[in-house]
């Protein structure tokens, strides 16, 4: 199985951003991480790739979002992150 690529859109200084990355951390998942706290093309980038996103962290699994930290942590409970992560 493959390795799959996870991204995370956040900003300095959140918590929630925070959590997500201990999470994935905790997962032994390696992951982009683009900081948006200045904007810039990455902020653009993210609200394109997902529509209607305001608030950070965005987590991407292979390019498909999969919301912020407690959709990411809701999953996780919901056993089904494992999956997503190929583990």
């Amino acid at each position: 199985m493959t390795t799959p690529k996870v991204e995370i859109y956040t900003k300095w200084g959140c918590p929630y951003c925070v959590r997500a990355k201990a999470l994935l951390d905790r997962k032994g998942v390696s992951y982009a991480e683009y900081d948006i706290t200045l904007g810039g093309p990455k902020r653009g980038e993210m609200e394109q790739r997902v529509p209607g996103a305001s608030t950070v962290p965005q987590i991407l699994i292979n390019g498909t979002p999969v919301g912020g930290s407690d959709d990411l942590q809701a999953l996780d409970e919901n056993g089904k992150l494992d999956a997503l992560l190929g583990h």
